[in-house]
């Protein structure tokens, strides 16, 4: 086997991957070990594994770029991976979605007794892959704008107010400058911050050839995701005033804004992608193999 090491994963947690490369050591004496600089060097590392079995130690980006390449080299379906994730708890989320051990010991140990299961992942019209799901990246209304910064006067513009007086001007400006942001941007724009509501996407959703929504009826959330081992993925619409969610099983997911007006999405754990008019996602059933705990 070839146990690529990813740098992120060293920096993070060295002792868990010194756990997980003695125990791979033990349980394969032939193994070659590889410590790549970068993302371009373990993509290399990847490509160059000839015979030996891949076996990646890193977290959830290392996992889908190591997918990734696999995909574009065409060589997924005929190779199983092998993962022993290293990472915090979200870094490292859609490896326990997937099933696999979180810890170095077991995680080891499912390298060199698990079995290889085939397991569905969405294709997009550019060719890139999302393994576990995806989701509508939420809107952000306007900040509103922030008082002046100079000291505040009287009336007449020419006697600086007292410290207390300032202070009650600054609130009132805040206050009223903050309501007429809020009028301006309409009943469902609110400051993006915790708790506040997503704004609504004006969005056309189909599903294989049923469509759930159009760009009359705006939605709040979106999400597609697989559903391993059944062939299908799920798709769930939330329309934006608080309607009983749309759902489908489909095999393609197409999603278009109305006017070219771009769309944002986050696949897997990722950062959000750049704004997109449409996109489109199929579903690829038994696409790539994973080395999961034997039952």
């Amino acid at each position: 086997m070839l146990v690529v090491v990813d740098p992120v994963a060293r920096s993070t947690d060295g002792e868990s991957v010194r756990i997980a490369r003695d125990v791979l050591r033990a349980g394969s004496p032939g193994m070659k070990l590889s410590l790549p600089e970068g993302p371009d060097a373990v993509a290399r590392a990847l490509a160059r594994r000839g015979g030996r079995r891949p076996v990646l130690v890193g977290n959830d980006r290392a996992l889908l770029r190591a997918v990734r390449l696999l995909h574009h080299e065409r060589a997924l379906e005929r190779t199983a991976l092998s993962v022993v994730p290293v990472g915090n708890g979200p870094s490292i989320a859609l490896a326990r979605s997937l099933g696999l051990p979180l810890d170095a010991v077991s995680a080891a140990r499912t390298v060199l007794r698990g079995t290889a299961r085939a397991l569905d992942l969405l294709v997009d019209d550019e060719d890139e892959v999302v393994l576990g799901g995806l989701r509508l990246e939420r809107g952000a209304a306007p900040a509103a704008p922030a008082p002046p910064a100079a000291a505040a006067t009287s009336p007449s513009g020419t006697v600086p107010l007292p410290p207390p007086w300032r202070r009650l001007c600054h609130s009132l400006a805040r206050t009223v400058l903050a309501g007429g942001a809020r009028a301006a941007g309409g009943p469902h724009q609110a400051a993006d911050g915790p708790g506040a509501a997503p704004l609504p996407h004006r969005l056309r959703v189909v599903a294989d050839e049923t469509l759930l929504t159009g760009p009359d009826r705006p939605v709040t959330e979106l999400a597609v995701r697989t559903e391993q081992g059944t062939g299908w993925a799920e798709v769930v619409v939330q329309p934006a005033h608080a309607g009983v969610p749309a759902r489908a099983r489909a095999r393609t997911v197409t999603v278009a804004a109305p006017g070219g007006e771009g769309f944002r999405y986050r696949p897997d754990t990722q950062p959000p992608s750049a704004p997109v008019p449409a996109r489109t996602w199929t579903l690829s059933p038994g696409a790539w193999h994973l080395v999961l705990p034997a039952d």
